[in-house]
């Protein structure tokens, strides 16, 4: 009987499953680990200054302890440092070394391209890809829309900033004494009777075009065309790029321009984040 007892007990997978249990549990706990560095990482990141381990703890919703463990664990592969002289946490060295590997790779056209794609087939108009090079637009990249007239767009690879959408949201995210170079190197030269022609009317469109998050150009560089543009940034929130939207001017009325404005803010944005770039404050 005790052997067929000893037969008909149950076997011992229950002690397995509970080793699979404890397995799960520590590799959750080591992802939660992961996850809780990097959130440190960012946040010293960002910071302007040191931070001490109460703030760093306070800011990544930890106890001082554990952010205390997490930090040193980081300090040992230099992603963070202790600043002796002002007491407190910083981002390391080999947080910036890992960041450059990433700058060495991304490619802004490539970045943009699929975006600009998906933007030209909600809207079926054209969308362009410029950088700023020697105080003019140079445009990288252009998908034109199968509804627009292409007769109506300037056959050029680049364009006078004070003229164009694209300029103009170059224009806004530079330093005002970059604006100033730029126009007394490049002039203001009028091609239409809307061109902006002046600096007072110049710095009046950037006041507006920081405001909103994107440029207009209303027949300003090529009678009867409309665009809207917006600024692309990089990691140390430089303007580097500018997206824009051309169509007639029948079919780019004010609501649209409003609408289509909003679609090229949030293509750029979407840009300026996958570069890892971040905004102006």
């Amino acid at each position: 009987m005790k052997t067929q007892a000893l037969m008909m007990a149950p076997p011992a997978p229950r002690a397995e499953g509970r080793a699979e249990t404890v397995d799960r549990a520590a590799k959750g706990n080591l992802v939660q680990s992961l996850s809780r560095a990097l959130s440190i990482m960012t946040i010293l990141g960002q910071s302007d200054s040191p931070m001490s381990l109460t703030a760093v703890a306070e800011a990544a919703h930890l106890s001082p302890s554990t952010a205390h463990r997490l930090l040193t664990t980081l300090q040992e592969e230099r992603y963070v440092r202790f600043d002796q002289g002002k007491r407190g946490w910083a981002i390391g060295v080999q947080a910036y070394m890992t960041g450059t590997g990433f700058l060495k790779t991304r490619s802004l056209l490539d970045v943009a391209r699929p975006r600009m794609r998906r933007l030209m087939e909600e809207t079926s108009e054209v969308v362009n890809l410029a950088v700023e090079e020697n105080g003019e637009a140079i445009y990288l990249h252009r998908v034109g829309g199968p509804r627009v007239a292409q007769a109506a767009l300037p056959v050029t690879d680049r364009t006078l900033l004070h003229c164009s959408a694209v300029g103009k949201a170059l224009l806004a995210g530079m330093p005002d004494t970059r604006v100033q170079s730029i126009v007394t190197q490049r002039g203001m030269r009028q091609f239409t009777r809307t061109t902006v022609s002046s600096i007072p009317a110049l710095h009046r469109e950037l006041i507006l075009t920081r405001d909103r998050g994107y440029a207009v150009d209303q027949e300003e560089r090529v009678s009867g065309l409309h665009c809207v543009a917006a600024a692309i940034y990089d990691e140390q929130a430089r303007v580097i790029g500018a997206l824009s939207l051309s169509s007639t001017n029948r079919r780019l009325d004010d609501a649209r321009v409003v609408a289509f404005g909003e679609m090229v803010k949030r293509t750029a944005a979407a840009v300026t984040a996958e570069i890892g770039g971040r905004f102006p404050t």
